[in-house]
């Protein structure tokens, strides 16, 4: 997973040839660190089809403001540099993949 924040994200997500899903995740979000390693393996599995990176959130507020993250964890999904999905609250590994099979 790739680690972006406000400064590379325009690069990283916007601007990638891949669909991109971006991770939003905060040191006290237990339910973020409960998924990390889940989603770490997701993106070996699927890092030839699609683009996965995580944002520490609290580092990353603008950015957050921005994309209006209003809670954690949230997952963002672009694809050719427009949000085309979002999840947010209670959410399980098999509806991120399920929203990564969408895009692909």
């Amino acid at each position: 997973m790739i680690e972006i924040n406000s400064d590379s994200f325009e690069q990283e997500v916007l601007h990638s040839s891949q669909p991109v899903l971006v991770d939003f995740w905060g040191l006290q979000c237990g339910s973020c660190l409960a998924l990390m390693p889940k989603v770490e393996a997701l993106a070996e599995r699927y890092a030839d089809k699609m683009k996965i990176t995580k944002v520490e959130a609290p580092k990353n507020r603008c950015l957050c403001l921005t994309l209006k993250v209003l809670s954690l964890p949230t997952f963002l999904f672009f694809k050719n540099g427009k949000e085309v999905d979002r999840l947010s609250g209670n959410i399980t590994i098999q509806s991120i993949e399920e929203c990564i099979k969408k895009m692909i």
